[in-house]
C-alpha cells in the first residue's frame, strides 16, 4: 500500500496536467487526441479552482475557531483544486445506460471530505481503531494544511424500469442537506455548522433514485465502511457494519417549491450494537423568480457515546445534535446576487464540534496514543454548546460585468462575505473557542473558477 501511495500523486499529477491542458489550451495539437477520445466516449473532463482569504481581527492562532472550510485565519488558502472525469447517464427512455464519476481534490478542504468515518478511537469505548486507507494518507501530512481527497469514485447505471431507476455503486457525496462540499455549488465561502458537523459528507456502496411521477422522487440504499453509523465510509475497514439511507423529494407543479426529507440509520460500528441516526428536512421556495428562500433542519443522535470534553470526563451517554438554518438569496442582476444565512446549531453533549476541527480530524492512534499531524491536540477544545452564525455576502460574475470575452473567465465568481459567530455553553461552564472570545467576525473574499 505504501508503494501505491508514493506513486499515486505522480499519476494524479499527470491527469491534472492533461485536464489543465484541455481547459486552458483547447486548440493545441497535444490536447486534440484526448479531446476527441473524450467527445466520442461521452466523457467529460472538468473541474474548478477555489481559493480565498479571511481576515479575523480577534484571531492570532491561525484558525477561525470551530469554523471549517475557510478555517485558516488571516492568510490565503487554496481550498479546492478539483478535477473530475465523468460519463453522465441518460436518465430517461427505454434503454439501459452506463456511466460514472471520479473526483480528485487537492487543497485545504480535502481533510473535511476524506473517508474519515473510521475514527482513530472508537466513539463508544475509546479503544484505538485502524483508520481507512482510501484517501487519508495520499499526500502532504507534513504540511499540516494541504492534502488530497478522492471524494467520489462510483459507477452509475440507468435501469429502464417504470419511470426510470438510477443506481450509483461506489463512493459518493451524500444526497442529504442543502449546502455541499464542491465550492461551485454553494453561495458562500464558509459553510454552516450543520454541513460541517451535523451531516455526513460522503457514503460508500449504493444509492438508488426512482422517479414516481413529475412531483415525487424516492431515494435510498445500503451503506458500509464506516464506524460513524454509515457516514464518510471507506473501502477497507468496517465492511461488516451496515447502515441505510432513505428519503424523498417533492416538487410542486410550478417547480417553485421543493421539499426534501432524508436520513440515515444503523449501528455505530461493527464493534457495537449502539445506534447512530439522523434526519434532515430542506424546504426551498421561489418567492419570486429572483428570490429564493431555503429552510433547513437537522436532528441527529448517537447512543452510548464515550464523552470527554470540558463538561464530561469518561462519561458514557447518548449524544444529540440539532440545527435550524434559513437562507435568503436575491438576484440583483444577471451578474450579481446577494445572500444571507442565519443558523442555530446545538451540540447538546459536546460530541460533534471540536475546535479547531482540522486538528481533531487528522488524529491517529500511534501505539495507543492520540497524535495529530495537523497540530497540537492540546489546542482542541469541545463542550456542550449552542452556536449561532449569520453570514451576508455577494456572488459577482466579474468577467461578465467587466465585458471580458474569455469563455473561461466568464465562469469566474467572486464572493465577498461577512460572517458573525457566537457560542454559548449549553448547561456547562462558559466556553470561548474563538481565541479566548465567545464571538468573532470574519471578513472573507474568495473566487470560484470552473473549467
Amino acid at each position: 500500500m505504501q508503494s501505491i501511495n508514493r506513486r499515486f500523486p505522480k499519476l494524479l499529477a499527470a491527469v491534472a496536467s492533461s485536464a489543465v491542458l484541455c481547459a486552458f489550451f483547447p486548440g493545441t495539437g497535444q490536447a486534440d487526441p484526448l479531446q476527441n477520445f473524450i467527445k466520442h466516449s461521452r466523457l467529460e473532463l472538468g473541474g474548478w479552482v477555489n481559493g480565498g482569504a479571511t481576515f479575523n481581527p480577534s484571531q492570532s492562532g491561525g484558525f477561525n475557531g470551530p469554523v471549517i472550510f475557510a478555517d485558516q485565519a488571516n492568510r490565503f488558502q487554496l481550498n479546492q483544486f478539483n478535477l473530475f472525469l465523468r460519463r453522465s447517464v441518460v436518465s430517461e427512455g427505454k434503454k439501459w445506460d452506463f456511466g460514472g464519476r471520479f473526483d480528485f481534490m487537492f487543497g485545504t478542504d480535502p481533510i473535511f471530505t476524506q473517508a474519515f468515518g473510521v475514527p482513530a478511537f472508537d466513539v463508544n469505548t475509546g479503544e484505538p481503531m485502524k483508520r481507512s486507507n482510501w484517501d487519508l494518507d495520499l499526500c502532504c501530512n507534513s504540511s499540516k494544511t494541504y492534502g488530497i481527497a478522492l471524494p467520489q469514485a462510483y459507477l452509475e447505471t440507468y435501469v429502464p424500469v417504470g419511470n426510470g431507476l438510477n443506481v450509483k455503486l461506489g463512493h459518493f457525496y451524500t444526497p442529504t442537506g442543502f449546502e455541499t462540499v464542491p465550492a461551485p455549488d454553494n453561495f458562500f465561502y464558509t459553510r454552516a455548522y450543520t454541513l460541517n458537523v451535523g451531516e455526513p459528507f460522503t457514503h460508500t456502496v449504493m444509492l438508488a433514485n426512482y422517479t414516481i411521477n413529475k412531483n415525487w422522487e424516492i431515494l435510498g440504499g445500503p451503506l458500509t465502511g464506516s464506524a460513524n453509523g454509515g457516514w464518510d465510509g471507506g473501502w477497507d475497514k468496517q465492511l461488516g457494519n451496515w447502515s441505510g439511507l432513505a428519503g424523498f423529494t417533492w416538487k410542486s407543479d410550478s417547480r417553485t417549491t421543493t421539499f426534501h426529507f432524508s436520513g440515515t440509520y444503523g449501528q455505530v460500528s461493527s464493534r457495537s450494537d449502539e445506534i447512530w441516526a439522523f434526519y434532515n428536512v430542506v424546504l426551498q421556495h421561489k418567492i419570486t423568480p429572483k428570490t429564493l428562500l431555503v429552510l433547513h433542519h437537522v436532528y441527529g443522535e448517537a447512543s452510548g457515546i464515550l464523552l470527554n470534553n470540558l463538561k464530561y470526563t469518561n462519561v458514557v451517554q447518548d449524544a444529540e445534535w440539532m440545527s435550524a438554518i434559513a437562507h435568503l438569496y436575491y438576484d440583483v442582476t444577471d451578474n450579481l446576487a446577494i445572500g444571507a444565512r442565519a443558523e442555530w446549531y446545538r451540540d447538546q453533549d459536546g460530541f460533534r464540534n471540536p475546535s479547531p476541527f482540522r486538528i481533531a480530524a487528522a488524529t491517529n492512534a500511534v501505539n495507543g496514543t492520540a497524535i495529530s499531524y495537523a497540530g497540537n491536540l492540546s489546542r482542541v477544545t469541545i463542550t456542550p454548546a449552542d452556536y449561532y452564525d449569520f453570514t451576508v455576502g455577494l456572488n459577482w460574475k466579474a468577467a461578465k460585468s467587466l465585458g471580458l470575452k474569455s469563455p473561461l473567465l466568464q465562469k469566474l465568481r467572486v464572493r465577498p462575505n461577512i460572517r458573525y459567530d457566537r457560542v454559548d455553553a449549553y448547561r456547562a461552564e462558559a466556553y470561548r473557542p474563538f481565541a479566548g472570545h465567545k464571538d468573532q467576525i470574519l471578513f472573507s473574499l474568495d473566487f470560484v473558477l470552473p473549467f
